[in-house]
């Protein structure tokens, strides 16, 4: 499973001119499932992103977690975060997960996170054409891989 965590001051996913989901500071998630992904990669990744310690403290330090500033979380399917651009120059997605498996573990990760974050969890609609409105605050983004239930 792949994450890329952008911290925001804000964030909003739209789909079909309706927002299905905003947030105000906290992270905006983009989440990928692989083929081989479970539910211990769901965990795994939920359990860490809630400790990543990437806000400010008073002392402009990056000391606190999502939870310390009572931050929200918008997270949005995005299978193309396993794009295999080695060969040609269409990437192929053969290593993303099938998109029923994907969608099931889409919606275990949100209910993981909901249960680590105090704030609250919005999200996109799974495999829809969606659009992504934000302000990166840094910026600051991090790319976050779990496989085998572990965080490499």
């Amino acid at each position: 499973m792949k994450a890329v965590i952008q911290r925001v001051n804000h964030a909003s996913v739209t789909v079909d001119g309706d927002v299905t989901g905003e947030i105000q500071k906290g992270f905006l998630i983009l989440l990928g499932a692989g083929a081989d992904d479970g539910k211990a990669e769901c965990e795994k990744l939920a359990d860490k992103i809630s400790k990543l310690r990437i806000f400010a403290d008073e002392n402009d330090k990056t000391n606190l977690s999502i939870n310390d500033i009572s931050g929200d979380t918008l997270v949005v399917s995005q299978f193309t975060l396993y794009a295999d651009c080695r060969k040609g120059n269409r990437p192929s997605f053969i290593k993303a997960g099938d998109p029923v498996k994907a969608e099931e573990l889409y919606e275990y990760f949100m209910k993981c996170i909901d249960a680590k974050i105090n704030g609250k969890v919005e999200h996109g609609i799974f495999g829809a054409d969606m659009k992504v409105a934000l302000e990166n605050d840094g910026p600051f983004t991090i790319v976050m891989e779990c496989n085998n239930g572990e965080i490499v």
